[in-house]
């Protein structure tokens, strides 16, 4: 089955830049963090630097899901009355196209947020000390196996509703002949973008207020021992001085 092919001229917006942004910068920081996992890895260093962009593209999300586009906004796609309908219809094989995410979608954002939200947490908490890594690494993989179900989600759902979902992300626009009567999706308040800007920069001061060396390429283990080491000296000279 081919999947109908869309252009500017045919097709009405759905998805607004800031949410795609999110959206494939997430892909990248999560991709990153799983590759730097590892002691041996050779982006190691950047293990910690890809969780704390990943924190800060978390609450850009959850302030964007109240104040952002049309599609973007919670209140447009989280509804669970609409569940049931859609599940009998992916029984049956006939689902229905949906201009911005369908029911279960809707689960799978939600999932998917919370999970990453508990990986950020208990890596932070590790880091501290304060939680065991085998917790971490198991939400983790928790994490992973949901993108997989996402993923292979969305190409079923490309399948059966002959529609490219995955490019309309990167787009951000759909075919009008497979949605007819659709319309432009209502752009982000310039008021929004600018408490979304404000949300940003402030998670981005508290995060460097916690850890001055979060988004930087060096050995949060090395970072952590210079302190100690610097912080060590300080209390020795101190002494000597006392002497």
């Amino acid at each position: 089955m081919l999947m109908a092919k869309t252009s500017y001229s045919d097709s009405f917006r759905v998805w607004d830049v800031p949410l795609r942004l999110f959206h494939w910068l997430l892909v990248a920081a999560i991709t990153i963090a799983f590759l730097s996992s590892e002691g041996d890895s050779p982006i190691a260093d950047w293990h910690m630097a890809a969780g704390w962009t990943a924190a800060v593209l978390l609450v850009f999300r959850l302030a964007w899901g109240f104040i952002g586009g049309e599609h973007a906004r919670f209140a447009n796609f989280v509804r669970p009355s609409r569940l049931l309908s859609h599940v009998r219809e992916l029984v049956t094989g006939h689902p229905q196209r949906t201009i911005g995410h369908n029911p279960l979608g809707a689960l799978a954002v939600l999932a998917m947020l919370i999970a990453t939200g508990a990986v950020l947490w208990t890596g932070i908490q590790v880091d501290a000390g304060q939680a065991d890594e085998d917790l971490h690494e198991a939400i983790a993989y928790g994490l992973l196996a949901l993108i997989g179900v996402h993923v292979a989600a969305v190409v079923l759902m490309s399948v059966f509703t002959r529609e490219n979902l995955a490019r309309a992300m990167v787009t951000g626009r759909k075919s009008i002949a497979l949605h007819p009567g659709a319309h432009d999706a209502h752009r982000p308040a310039v008021v929004a973008v600018l408490l979304a800007v404000l949300v940003v920069g402030m998670t981005v001061f508290g995060i460097l207020r916690y850890d001055s060396a979060a988004f930087s390429a060096q050995s949060h283990g090395e970072t952590k021992e210079g302190h100690e080491i610097e912080g060590g000296t300080a209390v020795q000279d101190e002494d000597n001085d006392r002497d």
